[in-house]
C-alpha cells in the first residue's frame, strides 16, 4: 500500500506560479511511476503530467507542457509539480497518483486505469 498526500495548492493570480507537493508513505517509493491528475468541476478527472519509475522520462498534456515540470525526490519519497504562467483553466483540484505501471520500462503512465494509488487532491485556483 502507498499513502500519497498532497500540498501546496492556493489562490494565484494569472501568471503565477505553485509548485505542489506530494510526499508518498508506504511501500519503497522509487518503485513507482508518479502522476499528476486535475479535475475541474463538472469536468472529468485529466492527465497532467507524469515522471516514469526511473525519473528519467515525463510526459505532459498538450495543455501544460512548456508550463508545468515534473520531478521527484526519492530521498524524500516526493514528487513535486512546478506550475508556472498559470492561467484560470487551470483551475481544478490536483491529484497525486502512483503505480507500478511500467516497470523497467520507459513508459510514463498516463492513463487514470493505470494507476493504483491516489491522493485526496489539493485545490488551486487561478484567478484574472
Amino acid at each position: 500500500q502507498v499513502q500519497l498526500v498532497e500540498s501546496g495548492g492556493g489562490l494565484v493570480q494569472v501568471g503565477g506560479s505553485l509548485r505542489l507537493s506530494c510526499a508518498a508513505s508506504g511501500r519503497t517509493f522509487s518503485s513507482y511511476a508518479m502522476g499528476w491528475f486535475r479535475q475541474a468541476p463538472g469536468k472529468e478527472r485529466e492527465f497532467v503530467a507524469a515522471i516514469n519509475w526511473s525519473g528519467r522520462g515525463t510526459y505532459y498534456a498538450d495543455s501544460v507542457k512548456g508550463r508545468f515540470t515534473i520531478s521527484n525526490d526519492n530521498a524524500k519519497n516526493t514528487v513535486y509539480l512546478q506550475m508556472n504562467s498559470l492561467k484560470p483553466e487551470d483551475t481544478a483540484v490536483y491529484y497525486c497518483a502512483a503505480t507500478t505501471w511500467g516497470k523497467y520500462s520507459d513508459y510514463s503512465p498516463r492513463l487514470r486505469d493505470e494507476y493504483d494509488y491516489w491522493g485526496q487532491g489539493t485545490q488551486v485556483t487561478v484567478s484574472s
